[in-house]
């Protein structure tokens, strides 16, 4: 009798965690959490070890890259990192150009979104636009071109790791799915 109600009890065990890992495996829900709180303790921890270096910006960068739908996280979090880019650039290369803030931020969208619109990106125009007031702000408060380069650096570094993220738990889910059967 013991010997059937641990059979059973293994049984109902075995399904439960199944059905849990299939539920878990397709969710967007938890794998967007899972993967949003592993871009963000990554991010975190280069934010306490280095903190003279505006790293906080990669943590804003690395959550905008890594996308809610898994069916195109992929395709979206490579373009938001291309957007990202475009936008630092922009932002760094407006610092040079000696004219008002006003003109360089109206020159620096419009040059974003004929970058993005040209690059087939425009779902993604919106953090190119982000990444530029990022870079380009901070930098004319401080007056410094090493704090442009600062803020470029700390977006590009947020964008990578938003996008090992994607790529590497991306890998391991395709695995789990095909290990389980779900």
């Amino acid at each position: 009798m013991y010997f059937c109600g641990a059979v059973i009890i293994n049984l109902i065990s075995f399904n439960m965690r199944n059905l849990i890992l299939r539920y878990t495996l397709h969710s967007d829900f938890i794998i967007y959490t899972i993967r949003v709180l592993i871009g963000f303790l990554l991010g975190y921890i280069l934010f306490v070890s280095f903190p003279e270096y505006s790293v906080s910006w990669t943590l804003i960068s690395i959550i905008l890259v890594i996308s809610p739908q898994e069916n195109e996280s992929q395709k979206i979090a490579i373009d938001r990192a291309k957007s990202n880019f475009i936008g630092s650039a922009i932002g760094l290369t407006l610092y040079f150009v000696p004219i008002s803030q006003l003109y360089a931020m109206i020159i620096g969208i419009i040059a974003s979104l004929i970058i993005c619109k040209t690059l087939n990106i425009m779902a993604v125009a919106r953090t190119s636009m982000v990444a530029l007031i990022i870079v380009y702000l901070h930098e004319q408060e401080s007056r410094s071109y090493f704090a442009a380069l600062d803020r470029f650096g700390c977006v590009c570094v947020g964008c990578l790791i938003g996008l090992a993220v994607i790529l590497s738990t991306r890998n391991i889910i395709i695995q789990l799915r095909n290990r389980y059967n779900c």
